[in-house]
């Protein structure tokens, strides 16, 4: 079956040509589009608008989510998967909120301590167990409406007849391409031959992208669901690259991956219903401890300007003190001992009596118990997508392969990329450093242990019905970037359009620094200002934090509005009546 692509109307992205092929496409403004038969906003036009042709041939957002994921791995290799893992939060209509888990997990064979001593990133080892296509069958199964085969047969479709290249894939392509070990290293060489540019040194935007390979492997996934996957000629051709490449996942490994339908961390939150992802997400528990947080703080709306130095102040605190409390506590529920009263509005209340309303706290004053190295990284590429149907049916999104590109290591003649999502869990036991690295327990490794992770897909009700779908990558900036759109929207009650455009910060506990866009509607003097409260302020013109593709309903007339986030390009689609 052939399916005609781009069929329900809506504009494209323009994005202005960089100067060189190497710089970021320039900032253009959020895309939004509206409508009451379904919206769907993801980081590609193409697979946007695939999901927008399920909805429209009578599919519900699950449907679309799978369609537009699938999509997402041939239009957006650089975190779009089939080799990866994440969290999609469902909202059946009148139905509770839960969470389609799929995280990778860990092979059978690691110790606690097994990459303690590791430094490469891109390699086999690093590779957890993907759960991406599990995790979209069960959703599937659980949710979906039309058959299977027609949700990932047009992302087959694109693969093997190609996709046109615009300005951000072609940029981020280049960027990786452009790298010394991707050039040379014979264990990147199916890399470079699936996406290297024909015959130039560069990609550029009108380019085609044809992945052949890819395609065959969609195919299959087609027609034979997650079997082929974890149990066929798709599992063959991953152990044969687990073992020319001396990785640590074997086809047991494989066979015995599932993906969880788990319930949603729940709350009451200024009148509106909180949902999150639960544990082994750290985002849905560290994003509404955030918010208890500010609310008890009596955060207030600054007429002028969009973030002032007050608010930046009082919501760093907030970053700092969540973010050790996330350090401490937080690791994969079905292994480590959770103690959820830390969780607790109580507890959250109790944080926020410690903040100084004029001073910067510095964080090695709120270590606690925790032991400080005197000396990991959580890579900030992944990707959101965002789906309404016509009936209220809401789906936030989070997946990712952990690094741009994940291990940048593409399975042999199969044309999918492999996570690097191993270096999520806390790599050496006992070693905390005011670096970022965490060595506490609840995230060390284990067999068929899942590796925490800080994607945050929220989906807001009021009255029983979606109010807000938002999500973000940006690795441990997620949790940030979904809490200050939230406290725009729910605290500050502007629209999603303006909390999703406007200038984002970060502070993760450790390092201790306090990391600012650049932004016309923040005060000339913030930097300073905030320095002279203790602060040590990062704010460097190229820096973006996130893209946060997401949806609002106005409850009154039933409208959806999608809102397509500037930074690394994207489209929101609206289904025509």
């Amino acid at each position: 079956m052939r399916f005609l692509i781009a069929t329900v109307c809506i504009c494209r992205v323009s994005v202005a040509h960089s100067a060189s092929p190497l710089d970021r496409p320039d900032r253009t403004p959020v895309q939004t589009a509206s409508g009451t038969e379904g919206i769907v906003v993801s980081n590609c036009d193409i697979a946007s608008q695939i999901g927008a042709d399920v909805l429209a041939e009578g599919g519900n957002a699950v449907d679309a989510a799978i369609a537009t994921g699938f999509a997402m791995a041939v239009t957006w290799p650089e975190a779009g998967n089939i080799g990866g893992g994440g969290f999609m939060m469902v909202a059946p209509p009148e139905r509770d909120v839960v969470c389609i888990e799929y995280r990778e997990t860990a092979p059978a064979s690691v110790k606690p301590n097994s990459l303690a001593s590791w430094t490469n990133r891109r390699h086999e080892r690093m590779v957890g167990v993907p759960g991406t296509v599990a995790g979209f069958w069960l959703a599937h199964q659980k949710y979906g409406k039309l058959p299977w085969k027609r949700l990932v047969e047009p992302a087959a479709q694109i693969a093997a007849e190609g996709i046109v290249v615009d300005d951000y894939l072609a940029w981020s392509l280049n960027i990786y391409l452009s790298q010394q070990d991707l050039q040379t290293d014979k264990r990147y060489a199916e890399f470079r031959r699936v996406y290297g540019p024909p015959e130039k040194q560069f990609w550029e935007a009108g380019d085609q992208l044809v992945q052949p390979d890819l395609g065959r492997t969609l195919s299959l996934i087609a027609e034979q669901g997650p079997t082929a996957f974890y149990e066929g000629a798709i599992a063959d051709q991953i152990i044969d690259q687990m073992q020319r490449g001396d990785g640590w996942i074997t086809k047991e490994d494989l066979k015995k991956y599932r993906a969880k339908h788990r319930p949603a961390i729940h709350a009451k939150l200024k009148g509106y219903d909180y949902y999150g992802a639960p544990l082994p997400s750290s985002g849905g528990t560290t994003v509404l401890m955030e918010l208890r947080m500010l609310a008890a703080l009596g955060l207030k709306k600054d007429e002028q300007y969009f973030w002032s130095a007050d608010q930046v102040h009082l919501i760093t605190e907030v970053m700092r003190r969540a973010f050790r409390e996330r350090a401490a506590h937080l690791g994969d529920a079905d292994f480590a001992d959770i103690n959820k009263s830390v969780w607790s509005v109580d507890y959250a209340r109790q944080l926020a009596t410690s903040i100084n309303q004029k001073r910067a706290t510095p964080s090695a004053e709120i270590v606690g118990d925790i032991v400080i190295s005197t000396e990991p990284y959580e890579s900030p590429q992944t990707t959101h997508f965002s789906v309404i149907d016509k009936d209220g049916m809401g789906v936030s999104n989070t997946y990712t392969l952990e690094a741009s590109f994940g291990s940048c290591i593409v399975v042999k003649d199969a044309g999918f990329l492999l996570n690097n999502e191993m270096g999520d869990f806390n790599p050496v036991p006992g070693r905390t450093d005011t670096s970022g690295r965490i060595g506490t327990n609840p995230n060390l490794m284990a067999p068929g242990k899942r590796m925490l992770s800080s994607q945050s897909p929220v989906i807001i009700k009021q009255d029983g019905q979606v109010k807000l779908l938002v999500g973000s990558p940006g690795g441990r900036t997620i949790i940030n970037t979904v809490m200050e759109i939230l406290v725009q929207t729910l605290f500050f009650e502007r629209s999603l359009a303006e909390a999703v455009d406007g200038p984002r910060f970060h502070h993760q506990w450790f390092p201790d620094v306090l990391r600012l866009e650049r932004d016309d509607s923040l005060p000339d003097d913030l930097k300073s200002a905030l320095q002279q409260r203790g602060h040590t302020v990062s704010q460097r013109n190229e820096s973006r934090q996130g893209s946060a593709h997401s949806i609002e309903v106005d409850l009154r007339t039933g409208v959806a509005t999608g809102v397509a986030d500037w930074r690394r390009g994207g489209a929101a689609v609206r289904v025509e009546k």
